[in-house]
């Protein structure tokens, strides 16, 4: 039997990486068959030589996590695991440098994982790009993180964020209150990302002074949009008319996000999504990109991850 020893350079790093009572050490042994030992600021791994080499770079790159400022939890261990599968690891650590942004709380926004990554690079050198995937892949954060990054070095003059009012069940005519009532709640992810991003008394202020823009897709119609970041979030949910008129508001110095995720369409039957059309028609077109996120890409709860999963599973058996 092999064995390998990672020495740690401080008692803080190695307090993270091993975790509370030692549960992230737990997680390594199950995941790589391999046994391990702490001593101090060592760790000792013993074991066949691939798993070895393995569980020690895996360790590594949790140090190297940690030392750059990001926490150690479960979705990072299991990135972090996932990577050093895929021999991706240190392509992976790359992405705690630098940032997109800063909060009103003064957290950094950065892109968390490969997928993110690629979508951001895709925001700057395209003028249309269209995020596709499941939920808790920071589709929409990290598309109105990038908006307040070019409207900040005046880039742009607005930012317009726009999504379908449909939704799953209800209809609109039964919600109360006004038009505007009725169509918030839909919006309301959107708010908060912009109130997340800018602080509640700047938001206001821009809403006020119609520099921040947020308004159900029908709101676009007949409109040219010069100098904007747009983004439509919930695109799965357009029509084909919807998503050609929205694509045609693009005006000059303009950029569009287009984000959706086509595993949860909540048109009617007879009606074929718009995102669904728009990725075939208008592929291979210079300026406008496609990426698509995947499971790894999830930056919520890990049972977020296996419900992605089990759903794609159980899709291809249907």
């Amino acid at each position: 039997m092999a064995e390998e020893t990672v020495s740690i350079t401080s008692m803080d790093t190695a307090a993270a990486v091993l975790g509370h009572l030692n549960e992230n050490v737990n997680k390594l042994q199950r995941r790589y068959n391999v046994a391990v030992l702490c001593r101090g600021n060592d760790i000792r791994i013993s074991g066949e030589d691939k798993d070895i080499v393995r569980a020690a770079a895996a360790v590594r790159g949790l140090c190297g996590l940690y030392e750059k400022g990001e926490d150690i939890n479960d979705q990072s261990l299991e990135y972090i695991f996932s990577m050093v599968e895929e021999e991706q690891l240190e392509q992976a650590l790359k992405l705690t440098e630098g940032g997109i942004c800063v909060t009103s709380s003064g957290k950094v926004v950065k892109a968390k994982t490969i997928g993110q990554k690629k979508y951001v690079d895709l925001i700057t050198q395209n003028t249309i790009i269209m995020g596709i995937g499941p939920a808790g892949t920071g589709k929409t954060y990290l598309a109105v993180a990038m908006a307040v990054k070019a409207f900040k070095n005046h880039e742009v003059n607005r930012i317009i964020l726009t999504r379908p009012a449909v939704e799953a069940g209800e209809k609109l005519g039964f919600l109360p209150g006004d038009l505007q009532n009725k169509v918030d709640p839909y919006l309301r992810p959107l708010y908060d990302a912009l109130f997340d991003m800018m602080g509640a008394e700047n938001f206001a202020r821009y809403m006020e002074k119609g520099v921040i823009e947020v308004a159900p897709l029908a709101y676009m119609r007949g409109r040219t949009l010069d100098d904007a970041f747009i983004i439509l979030d919930e695109a799965q949910n357009t029509t084909r008319e919807q998503i050609k008129m929205f694509l045609t508001r693009l005006g000059f110095n303009s950029k569009m996000v287009i984000t959706g995720d086509i595993t949860q369409i909540d048109l009617p039957d007879s009606k074929r999504s718009g995102l669904v059309d728009a990725m075939k028609i208008l592929h291979g077109i210079e300026g406008i990109a496609v990426t698509r996120f995947t499971e790894k890409d999830v930056v919520r709860h890990k049972l977020v991850q296996e419900i992605i999963k089990a759903y794609e599973k159980n899709s291809r058996k249907e």
